[in-house]
This record gives structure tokens, sequence and C-alpha cells, in this order.
């Protein structure tokens, strides 16, 4: 596969991976691409710990089942990306971004006019949303058979100061060349997020990998191999269009979009 070919196939993975272990070659793999990044001074300030103890894996499972679970039922996640989630296929047509909700349990689908009411909260909740959301999330991540936990180096990761720019830019780069490189190797990824979304839990992760007073914990990522047909979840989003060139990019000055390029 060519550069510009796993550019392109680049995705993130909604559903589950196989239950087989990632292998030490491919792990080393994926750390020496993420060591080849870009960053200012040669100053690398990026760290990071492989996790494939069950035991641990189940615990970051629960803590990001659960916090799913609260973010929904509280309205918190909703109201936060709301600007976001397109509910129909002409709008993600028009607007180019954001997630498409195109997977949804029957009893929901009339409802999704009504998903960031107050209303349409209590509906979701009466129905169990939140659970089911909680509950696959919990077995997406302890299914997953390693997890990767990104750190940045306190002494580069200062922020309100310039080097704290730099620091975010090279783990940024970092991390797309692992993302990149998991499309080689026939692996998918996805970024465990839920925890950072609820007050205390992400400090929850912290201690489990007992992330040093000098690193800051950034980002915990879920990989494993992808099976050869993917079962998407109950509640489930798709992401496949982008941006026209026209859309993004200037030719000149910000004042003259780009013509000519969105064929």
């Amino acid at each position: 596969m060519d550069l510009l070919e796993a550019i392109r196939r680049r995705k993130t993975t909604n559903g589950a991976f196989l239950p087989d272990p990632v292998s030490e070659e491919h792990q080393r793999i994926l750390m020496e691409v993420a060591g080849r990044a870009p960053s200012q001074l040669n100053s690398q300030p990026w760290r990071f710990v492989i996790v494939e103890d069950r035991s641990t894996i189940e615990r970051v499972a629960d803590i990001s089942g659960s916090s799913m679970t609260e973010a929904m039922s509280n309205g918190t996640f909703f109201e936060r990306y709301k600007p976001y989630f397109r509910f129909s296929a002409a709008e993600m047509e028009r607007r180019r971004d954001g997630m498409l909700f195109d997977k949804l349990p029957a009893p929901l689908r009339p409802f999704t006019s009504q998903a960031f009411t107050k209303r349409g909260q209590t509906l979701m909740n009466a129905l169990g949303v939140p659970k089911t959301l909680g509950s696959e999330n919990r077995n997406l991540v302890a299914g997953s058979p390693l997890l990767l936990g990104v750190m940045l180096d306190r002494s580069e990761y200062r922020p309100g100061e310039l080097s704290s720019f730099y620091s975010l830019f090279s783990m940024g780069a970092a991390m797309e060349n692992v993302w990149l490189t998991t499309t080689e190797l026939g692996m998918g990824i996805q970024f465990v997020s839920f925890p950072m979304e609820v007050p205390g839990k992400w400090d929850l992760i912290v201690d489990l990998l007992k992330v040093p007073d000098e690193l800051e914990l950034m980002a915990v990522y879920r990989l494993g191999y992808l099976p050869p047909e993917q079962r998407r979840p109950a509640i489930d989003w798709s992401s496949h269009q982008r941006k026209l060139p026209s859309q993004y990019v200037y030719r000149e000055t910000c004042e003259t979009p780009q013509a000519g390029w969105d064929d």
C-alpha cells in the first residue's frame, strides 16, 4: 500500500476487533513510526504506554462505559457536540462534515429531530439509550487486545507557552503516523474519549496507568486487527464526507477560494 492510498483509506474503527493479540513486531513498527514524527528542535516530547494486561483493559472499559452512560444521560455530550451531529443524508451532503447517524434502533428514528431537546433527552433516557451506548462502548474497549496511552513530557507541554503548541503539534504528527500505519497493517484504531467527558474519570485512568507527575496523559486509544466483516454497533454513525477544496482552500489570500478542484 502506498502512502496516498493509506491516507485515503484511513478511518476510525467504531466496531469490534479480532481477539488476536497484536504481534510484538507490529507493536514495534507502530512505536517506530511514532518516534519518526517531526518535533520542534528534535525535542520528541511524546511518551507511550502499551497496555495488554486484561485486568487493566477491563478496568479502562468499565470507566469508559460508565462515562459514556453518564455523559449521555445528563445531556452534556449532546449539548457539547450537537453542531457536529447529522440525522439526514441531505444535511450531510450539504455540510460535508460532522457525523451522520445512519444506524439507529427503530424506536428512535421518529425522534431524531428532538434529539437536542429536553423532551428528546427524557425519551432517550426512558428508552435506555445511554445504557445501551455505555454497554456497547464498554464491550468495545474490553474486547480490544491492546490499549495505547499517549503522554507528553510536561517540561515541553506547558499550556499558555509556545512550547505547548509545538509539543501538541508533534504529538498529532506522531499519532497520524501510527494511524496511517494501522491501515497498512490491517489494524483499526479508535480514541477512548468518554472518560475525558466526565469530571474525575480521566484521573482514574491516570492512576491506573501509574502516569508519573512529569508526564501528562493526553489520550488513550484502543487497537486491534480488523475482522473480515465488521459488525456495526446498535447505534452508529458514518463520516465519509469531506469538505470540497473550495470550502477549505484559498488562493493567494483568504478572500479567494480555490477554484476548479472540486471535481
